[in-house]
């Protein structure tokens, strides 16, 4: 009987241990990814810098001092006035350097792309600026989903544990209309795109769905982003891009791709 109580008073203080501020914390609650996940992330990135650099020391000479990443309106005019004799005078190098630049920051989840959007429309026009978006915003969705797949569930556990539980239950909801419930999420600003490239992985998304998805639905929102280009002097801020009238058609387009999935519980239901 002592040794089995004395057995019980170890249980109760090692869990007091375990509850205590000063607990050692396990490793998955401290930096996520290891050593070997953390060298294989930077390859990636040293390897897409590399190719990106090459492609613009290949292009023709530039006023260089002037070219960044837009990161407000302003940034972005004066980007606009700079390509906008270039980009006609040597389009497959400007093409280039456009695609590479949009695929390395969707890639690695570097904000800004929503510019490069406008920038695409400014200078393309509708038609070819949409597909130039689409095509770029898929094919860096897509390397993010890899890179997700390789390194990024450490990553996505510690950054977003219970958004990632929530997905993941609605995923195994709609796991027979998945490309529907996708083209939703897509389609809607319901979750962030950042957030379903990187989550996709983890909760078992096949790839095709995940492609067919992004590759349909980002094109309404990216047509009102390209669209908006067009008039990048009148634009004020990029908040009014998505005023309550645009949000509202996104969300009806959204509702019609998930149409089909809501009628089928209906009938189960029924």
């Amino acid at each position: 009987m002592a040794s089995s109580r004395n057995v019980g008073v170890r249980d109760e203080e090692k869990l007091k241990e375990d509850d205590s501020p000063t607990a050692k914390k396990p490793k998955f609650e401290r930096f996520p990814l290891t050593k070997w996940e953390l060298a294989a992330a930077l390859g990636i990135f040293l390897v897409c810098s590399t190719g990106l650099v090459c492609v613009y020391l290949t292009m023709p000479s530039a006023e260089y001092q002037s070219v960044k990443l837009p990161r407000t309106l302003s940034d972005l005019r004066v980007l606009k006035d700079l390509f906008a004799n270039y980009a006609k005078d040597h389009p497959a190098q400007f093409i280039l350097g456009y695609c590479s630049t949009y695929i390395f920051m969707q890639t690695f989840m570097i904000p800004g792309t929503i510019f490069m959007s406008l920038l695409a429309g400014a200078l393309f026009g509708v038609i070819r600026g949409l597909l130039l978006v689409v095509f770029n915003a898929t094919a860096g969705a897509s390397s993010c989903f890899f890179l997700s797949k390789l390194i990024g569930r450490p990553l996505v556990y510690w950054m977003w544990p219970e958004k990632l539980k929530l997905f993941q239950a609605e995923i195994a909801k709609h796991r027979e209309k998945l490309l529907n419930y996708m083209l939703f999420l897509r389609i809607t600003p319901t979750l962030p795109n950042l957030f379903i490239n990187l989550a996709s992985p983890i909760v078992d998304i096949p790839f095709h769905v995940f492609f067919l998805a992004t590759l349909i639905g980002l094109v309404p929102a990216s047509y009102i982003t390209v669209r908006a280009g067009l008039a990048l002097g009148d634009l004020k801020s990029v908040k009014d891009l998505y005023d309550f009238r645009t949000l509202s058609v996104l969300f009806f387009i959204g509702f019609i791709s998930i149409l089909p999935t809501l009628l089928k519980r209906k009938r189960v239901y029924e």
